[in-house]
């Protein structure tokens, strides 16, 4: 009914309905390192969906049916490039002569960054059906210094006696909002011992760990990985009644140090420390609905660490659980157990191959 009346009909999410998107979506957020999203719109003719406005995505437009009749503008300031927030909608002489102007049919695609102020309208004749791909959603520069600037300076206090000093007896007699526009030595002085004091903050700055912080929320916020055929025969996602079954041998005893492992995809785990604890993050259980399910990880050892690190070093190459850089054979199968439960890793065969 509310189509009928000139009503565009938005449908989120779409990823967790369509394989397809699924598999568009997963595949450009391993390329691009940041959560990728998707909506679709179908618009009736003659119709205008949204007023103008700029978005904090970077935006992906592929028309699927009909046509619909685009119009870009420029960032009307320097303040509004690259934004970090979307904006209201924006009246017509506020955003001035478009930049580009063209209409969209069936497969054609549009890119835009974020900021760019953008209208679509459907023409007199045409339905319009497009899906809009979004990505780099709070993955600038400025979100990881977010992360690392507190950490800098939590850990320059707790090394560095400069940054423990009191402040001047007299500080408020020449800084703050009220001697702003007034000079003397003081003031030079404490200007300057600021700026040196923020120089020196990032020789503090844990930059790994910041960068880490980072990958934990990108985990969180992706799709699980789509998998093939030999990925699902090959992984425990494809034999999980097998491990279930009371006939079944144990997982220890049908693991041996002959088998070959790998990854089950490069970019589904990421290992982080937090807390003085080592934690594997991974995405296999993620759920197709954003954030639908809490953050999966697992706790590892230094050692398990190591043995990681050489498997992602490896990839995509298969690798004999022998080889692993384990003190022992048991401690070697236990961490490859650990991790096919798990589904982080899959085997060189077929399960049912491996094991008949």
């Amino acid at each position: 009914d509310y189509y009928q009346k000139g009503c565009s009909v938005r449908l989120l999410n779409p990823q967790t309905y369509s394989r397809s998107v699924w598999k568009l979506n997963s595949t450009l957020q391993q390329f691009f390192n940041s959560c990728v999203g998707a909506n679709v719109y179908l618009t009736p003719p003659g119709s205008q969906g949204f007023a103008a406005h700029y978005d904090d995505i970077e935006a992906f437009v592929l028309q699927l049916e009909g046509r619909k009749h685009w119009r870009l503008y420029k960032p009307r300031s320097d303040r509004e490039v690259l934004p970090r927030y979307s904006s209201r909608n924006f009246s017509e002489d506020e955003i001035g002569s478009p930049v580009l102007d063209v209409i969209l049919e069936p497969g054609d695609l549009l890119y835009f960054p974020r900021g760019f102020i953008h209208q679509a309208k459907t023409v007199s004749d045409y339905h319009s059906l497009h899906i809009t791909v979004s990505s780099c959603q709070k993955n600038t520069w400025g979100d990881l210094l977010e992360k690392l600037v507190p950490a800098a300076l939590e850990m320059a206090l707790q090394d560095d006696v400069e940054f423990r000093k009191a402040l001047p007896r007299d500080y408020l007699d020449y800084v703050g909002i009220t001697h702003s526009d007034k000079k003397s030595t003081k003031r030079t002085r404490f200007v300057r011992h600021t700026e040196y004091l923020m120089s020196k903050l990032f020789s503090y700055a844990p930059v790994d760990a910041a960068a880490d912080q980072m990958v934990v929320e990108f985990l969180h916020s992706s799709l699980p990985p789509l998998l093939t055929s030999d990925e699902v025969a090959c992984s425990v996602h494809g034999s999980g009644p097998r491990w279930m079954s009371p006939t079944a041998l144990s997982a220890p005893s049908q693991i041996t140090g002959d088998v070959k492992v790998c990854l089950l995809q490069h970019a589904i785990a990421r290992l982080v420390m937090e807390e003085d604890q080592l934690k594997l993050y991974h995405t296999v259980d993620n759920s197709r609905i954003y954030r639908g399910k809490e953050q999966q990880f697992i706790e590892i050892t230094e050692e398990e660490a190591i043995a990681f690190e050489y498997l992602l070093q490896q990839y995509p190459q298969p690798v004999a659980v022998s080889s692993l850089p384990l003190d022992g054979d048991d401690a070697k199968v236990e961490f490859v157990t650990l991790l096919f439960e798990h589904g982080i890793l899959v085997m060189e065969h077929r399960v049912d191959e491996e094991f008949v």
